[in-house]
């Protein structure tokens, strides 16, 4: 039996000072290290705006049909990954299906956050949500924001991620 397929996505740079992105970052080092987990599907790069990364978010997953996706986004002024416990769209709330707790127990450079951010990460988080939930899908989501990648912290954060994919991929988020 194929394990469980995961699709994890990344955003492309969108300020003049970027050179680049460090979710885009992670997910490259991640590929070229052989670091991803089996029935890994990358969607890179997508474009700094809501609509078109939606679309091709869902293209994937319908193409892929992967248990989980997890889309990450640079967070230039946060200093460890952060799992995102929900995304929101005025009034209204939507929460990740994950157990959070147990993807981060034990990790030093990991925390669970409430606030994806008032700008593209949020507003594709919650959409996504929102189209899981509506449509029914099987696939559950979750957003990760990507502190910015240094050479002190590589490693770590590096580290930490792999070990949420791994949890993930063993079902770690099971009975949550």
């Amino acid at each position: 039996m194929k394990p469980p397929s995961l699709l994890l996505t990344s955003f492309d740079v969108w300020l003049a000072h970027h050179i680049t992105n460090s979710s885009d970052d992670l997910l490259e080092h991640l590929h070229h290290t052989q670091g991803l987990p089996p029935q890994c599907h990358l969607l890179r790069r997508l474009p700094v705006a809501v609509a078109p990364a939606l679309a091709q978010v869902q293209a994937a997953i319908l193409a892929h049909r992967p248990r989980w996706v997890v889309c990450c986004g640079m967070a230039e002024s946060r200093s460890r990954l952060e799992l995102e416990r929900q995304g929101v769209r005025g009034d209204r709330v939507l929460h990740t299906s994950l157990d959070l707790l147990r993807l981060s127990q034990g990790l030093a450079h990991t925390a669970i956050s409430d606030d994806a951010g008032r700008f593209v990460c949020n507003d594709l988080y919650f959409s996504v949500l929102d189209w899981l939930q509506r449509d029914g899908l099987a696939t559950q989501g979750l957003f990760v924001h990507v502190p910015p990648l240094t050479a002190e912290t590589r490693s770590a954060i590096v580290g930490d991620f792999r070990t949420v994919l791994d949890r993930l991929a063993r079902g770690a988020d099971d009975g949550g």
